[in-house]
């Protein structure tokens, strides 16, 4: 079975499986049918569920690690009046959020930095905000908590969008890292089926009848297949959770 970590690249695919499958080489045109941006958009009400437990912030600045095509991003910049960062290792998909920052107006808000979240180099103390939806596996909650704890300003905010497993020691490691909890949820069991494997079903169905004739394009539609399968199989394994931390 495919590890949880590649699921929550989320982020992508989403959580959180999206964005790591958007890595895979595939032709334009199949990239702009398939559109998991658009189902994966499904599930921004979390993400403005989490932003709505912060206290009201004057022009923030956020970085956003591991943006991956910047689902989350864009919502961000929506949501506030901030500056915005977002990071990620993987250049393509930073210029499909760099296409989507200008279609949208943002160009003047925020800016793209190919960075690996082992080597961010940014000055203490450089953020309001600190805002990752299914990168912090890639780390680990602990190291990713510490780490970035001293980007954060004084009473800076971490909001994390993780794995749901091991909820009890992630809940002792937040004190204990430096951060004062605000909040968490879960989102409910069958959140990523019904807002992005089940859409995204039916969709990768649609195109295996145009591509019936494609070989290369139905062997990707096919691995596409196989993920799909694995979730129907096991949700629970799929299921994520939102934290909301204030540094101390």
């Amino acid at each position: 079975m495919v590890s949880s970590h590649k699921i929550l690249k989320l982020t992508e695919i989403a959580v959180i499986g999206y964005e790591e499958d958007a890595k895979e080489s595939m032709p334009n045109n199949l990239v702009f049918e398939l559109d998991q941006d658009h189902f994966r958009e499904r599930l921004n009400k979390y993400t403005r569920k989490a932003f709505q437990m912060l206290p009201k912030l004057e022009k923030p600045r956020i970085l956003d690690i591991g943006c991956g095509s910047g689902v989350p991003t864009i919502e961000l910049t929506r949501l506030s009046d901030g500056q915005i960062i977002g990071l990620d290792i993987d250049q393509s998909l930073l210029d499909k959020l760099n296409k989507k920052i200008e279609e949208e107006g943002f160009t003047n808000r925020v800016k793209t930095v190919k960075c690996s979240m082992f080597e961010i180099n940014f000055p203490d103390e450089s953020f309001d905000i600190i805002w990752t939806e299914g990168s912090i596996p890639r780390i680990g909650f602990e190291k990713g908590l510490k780490e970035w704890k001293r980007l954060l300003k004084p009473n800076g905010f971490l909001v994390v969008h993780d794995e749901i497993k091991n909820i009890t020691k992630k809940l002792k490691l937040i004190p204990n890292c430096g951060y004062n909890l605000l909040g968490y949820f879960p989102l409910p069991e069958d959140a990523w089926w019904i807002e992005y494997y089940g859409p995204l079903e039916k969709r990768i169905q649609e195109l295996s009848i145009k591509y019936a004739e494609h070989p290369e394009i139905l062997r990707i539609l096919d691995k596409k297949k196989e993920e799909i399968e694995r979730v129907r199989k096991n949700p629970r394994n799929y299921s994520s959770i939102f934290f909301i931390m204030q540094k101390l």
